[in-house]
């Protein structure tokens, strides 16, 4: 029985793998709205935390990190130096805290999604749950990557935009409101679709309603 859940946990995890790897080759991995990409790749992460649990959610969102570090550095657009350190746009380069930002926001995405399953499995049914899960996993990724943004490269990143600093803030909000609400919502979705065709539990045995 052990065995067989492992091997459950493991194939749907390389799918999840393949899923984001075919996200990254294709224009729907990251979406290009303004100077920040809304991105499709954090919907794996989420659905990996809810499947497998918080270690396999965090591991795929290390991958995810890494392909955002790949993306920003070949296919580099006006803001990428924040998400690399291998590049420079206008004079402003990336650094370690490029890595920072690409990396750290989406291995803590599944983290926090595998938790915030666990903690709204207990009370409501797995559909539900998921698709809660999904929305705040995805709001608190959106404003862990833009903070880390605005805290970091704060200064470029305005001159890079063309905006006063003041300002920016309210920029990052709006793509919250905009980027961030459409992520949001596509996520939800996805992950009510996909626990409503597969049981979590037939993967995952836990103490979920159904």
């Amino acid at each position: 029985m052990k065995k067989s859940q492992n091997l459950k946990k493991m194939t749907l995890f390389a799918l999840f793998i393949a899923i984001e790897m075919m996200l990254l080759m294709t224009p729907f991995g990251y979406l290009r709205i303004g100077p920040i990409s809304a991105t499709l790749m954090h919907i794996p992460v989420i659905l990996a935390a809810i499947f497998l649990g918080t270690g396999y959610g965090a591991a795929l969102g290390l991958i995810f990190g890494i392909t955002s570090v790949i993306n920003a550095t070949m296919t580099p657009g006006i803001t990428s130096f924040v998400f690399s350190p291998f590049v420079t746009i206008g004079g402003m380069s990336g650094n370690f805290m490029s890595l920072v930002i690409a990396i750290v926001p989406r291995v803590l995405l599944g983290v926090i999604s595998g938790l915030l399953f666990q903690l709204f499995s207990r009370k409501m049914k797995t559909w539900t749950s998921a698709a809660l899960t999904a929305g705040i996993a995805t709001l608190c990724h959106t404003i862990m990557v833009l903070g880390l943004i605005v805290i970091c490269f704060g200064a470029d990143y305005s001159s890079a935009v063309g905006i006063a600093q003041n300002a920016l803030i309210g920029v990052m909000a709006y793509t919250v409101v905009t980027n961030g609400l459409f992520e949001l919502i596509l996520a939800s979705l996805c992950a009510l679709a996909l626990t409503k065709a597969i049981p979590v539990y037939s993967i995952r045995p836990a103490k979920v309603k159904a």
